[in-house]
């Protein structure tokens, strides 16, 4: 294990200890550890290539002009990509939705791009998992053994 020196605003440090504070660490070290372990793994799988489930997570306004319509359009023209999707109305204006998504990485990011660019859309994340996706033969219960694929998420780092 190395030590090493950080220099941190004032105002970081502060919210940095309420953090540790409320998610029960012992020291800074232990939170800075996990932080950057979290932010790391995230890097890897925003940067990873091949196939990956993903979930969308964006919060629009629904009065915008034709938004709505122009998001389900995008849903629409990318259904290959569309596992399932989840809509919730937040208040007179507002609606959260989250997509679940399977694709190559690349097509996922591209989407969720120009989800997130929409005029209207007020908050957006994508969270990317990596996986191997394999096609597999196997008996569920008493069926007869069939072919079908299945996603094996990578292990991050």
């Amino acid at each position: 294990m190395q030590r090493i020196t950080v220099t941190l605003d004032d105002d970081l440090v502060e919210e940095l200890d309420r953090f540790q504070r409320e998610k029960g660490y012992q020291n800074r070290s232990e939170t800075l550890r996990d932080l950057a372990r979290a932010g790391l793994n995230q890097r890897r799988a925003n940067e990873a290539r091949g196939a990956c489930m993903a979930a969308l997570v964006y919060v629009y306004d629904h009065e915008t002009r034709a938004l709505a319509k122009r998001l389900a359009h995008a849903q629409h023209h990318h259904h290959d990509l569309s596992v399932a999707t989840l809509h919730v109305h937040l208040d007179h204006d507002s609606c959260l939705e989250v997509a679940v998504l399977r694709g190559s990485s690349g097509e996922v990011r591209h989407f969720a791009e120009h989800v997130i660019a929409e005029r209207g859309v007020r908050h957006g994340q994508l969270m990317i998992i990596p996986v191997d996706v394999a096609s597999e033969t196997h008996a569920h219960g008493e069926e007869q053994p069939h072919s079908h694929s299945h996603a094996h998420v990578r292990e991050g780092g």
